[in-house]
């Protein structure tokens, strides 16, 4: 298929940034993994782009020990191993960032982050917002959020500080439902929901965001967003790596809950929901939970017919033998935790009704891809069958969202020769290419955006209760049975399983 690439020139760009105001941003956990790749880095970023107002100070806390000049070391050393600090530029950057060390069960840590806080808030005359970042296990979440509770550094009307006082929590959202419920009392016991800022990087991504600006800023599109006109939608997860340093972590989590629960049920939600009224936070999220409300709930025999889960074995990933899923270091030597699930969802509302969608995601793929194919159904007649075309390949629009973000439409056109010689073409819009510019790391957008006080893309309570309502049937269902796990090799671009289980519905998916 040849491909068309797409260009900006003398396109008008209509741009709209809020740049932060007065903020101090409380990390815990600011001596691990996320914070140095993708915390520190985002942050400096909005610095160089002036997005963080003068006033912006981080007070890191965790349980290392450092002073303050240690911390900011390790910090220069994250952000040269990210290639985004520009010599002699970051110095007045990191002068900004403190730290207290501590354990997070003891209520001293947190006194000795309070007197920090005011001596801090003194010093750069700050008034306005404090975020507190939860850079932690999920088991710590209700441990800080009630010892912040106890020094009085939220809750509003509490006796705590009447800034503007807001949370960040990282997934996993819970293991289940009862466990997601539970969390949310916790947290809620100080933190109003208009507080809770609970992170899917999913929906940072530029094309995620896309979909908003591509289905209701154009009406070419509109009209043919319904089952009159599409046949199926494939959303695709596909990772190359394994569980690497995450086995303890993932062999009692699995693909189901590690992808399905948020970021594969956050995009459906996007692609599927009605126009909201407004572009703001609630109107937004209100549309993708009414979406999540109209999935049809799973059966038991649904268990067996529209969802198929598999563990990845031996193979080789770029010429390169890998073990199999149950000799990673770390993972039970029975396990029988999925590393590949295929699901059919059906949305049961006017638009959607009778269109399946079909999720994949999996470990130990052939490539790293993360995608959304609207598949558009076949014409209903082929008026070339006499020369011999009497099947012609379907439309597809495709956001792809990881690695490289961009949108595709794949289409049919008359190539100069011949009376009639057709040949299929594709319309390519490859951001970094199109913009020449480097894709924004999107740590960056939620930030800024948690900063500003938009919720619009970060998941809301009822969500995530709905997304695990959704999917607890299933994890009730494999609790009591066998979950039938079928075994594929690491690196294959082709899960004979998978394929065969959609041939079923007279369908294939999309080559990874």
């Amino acid at each position: 298929m040849r491909t068309i690439e797409a260009t900006a020139d003398k396109l008008e760009m209509v741009c709209a940034e809020t740049p932060a105001g007065p903020v101090s941003l409380v990390v815990f956990g600011a001596s691990g993994d996320l914070a140095h790749r993708k915390l520190y880095p985002s942050l400096y970023a909005l610095y160089r782009r002036n997005l963080l107002a003068g006033g912006f100070y981080l007070l890191g806390c965790g349980r290392a020990e450092f002073s303050d000049t240690q911390f900011r070391d390790t910090i220069r050393q994250s952000l040269k191993s990210a290639n985004a600090a520009e010599p002699g530029e970051y110095d007045a950057f990191l002068a900004h960032f403190y730290y207290v060390s501590g354990s997070y069960e003891e209520f001293a840590f947190y006194s000795r982050i309070s007197q920090k806080l005011m001596a801090l808030d003194e010093k750069y005359r700050l008034g306005g917002c404090r975020i507190f970042y939860l850079s932690l296990p999920p088991f710590l979440y209700p441990v800080v959020a009630d010892k912040l509770s106890q020094s009085r550094m939220a809750c509003p009307g509490r006796g705590g500080p009447t800034q503007d006082v807001r949370l960040i929590v990282e997934k996993p959202f819970g293991h289940d439902l009862d466990s997601a419920k539970q969390l949310n009392d916790q947290l809620g016991g100080c933190f109003d929901e208009s507080q809770i800022y609970r992170i899917d990087h999913y929906l940072g991504k530029e094309t995620v965001q896309n979909l908003l600006v591509f289905r209701f800023a154009n009406s070419i599109f509109e009209p043919l967003w319904n089952r009159d006109f599409i046949d199926h939608v494939q959303i695709t997860i596909a990772e190359s790596v394994g569980v690497e340093h995450r086995a303890g972590y993932y062999d009692t989590t699995g693909a189901l809950r590690d992808m399905f629960q948020n970021h594969m049920l956050q995009m459906v939600s996007l692609m599927a929901m009605e126009p909201p009224a407004a572009f703001e936070a609630e109107s937004v999220r209100d549309e993708k939970a009414k979406l999540l409300r109209c999935i049809r709930p799973f059966s038991s025999e649904d268990m067996n017919t529209a969802i198929i889960v598999g563990q990845y074995g031996f193979g080789k990933i770029d010429g390169a033998a890998v073990p199999g899923y149950l000799q990673e270091e770390g993972v039970r030597e029975d396990s029988q935790t999925e590393t590949f699930v295929a699901a059919k969802l059906a949305v049961e509302n006017w638009r959607w009704k009778g269109v399946p969608f079909y999720l994949r995601t999996g470990k130990r793929l052939a490539r790293k891809l993360t995608e959304i194919v609207i598949a558009f159904k076949q014409v209903p007649h082929s008026m070339f069958a006499a020369a011999g075309l009497d099947f012609l390949e379907a439309n597809q629009l495709r956001f792809q969202i990881q690695p490289e973000e961009g949108m595709y439409l794949s289409l049919q056109a008359k190539r100069p020769g011949s009376k009639l010689c057709m040949s299929g073409l594709e319309l390519a819009v490859d951001y970094q290419r199109v913009f020449e510019t480097k894709m924004p790391e999107a740590y960056q957008r939620l930030l800024l955006d948690c900063m500003t006080g938009d919720q619009m893309l970060f998941a809301r309570q009822d969500s995530i209760l709905l997304s695990w309502q959704l999917l607890q049937p299933i994890l009730d269902y494999w609790s009591q049975q066998d979950k039938n796990l079928f075994v594929y090799p690491a690196g294959t671009s082709d899960i004979k399983p998978a394929e065969e289980w959609i041939k079923k519905d007279g369908r294939k998916w999309r080559p990874l």
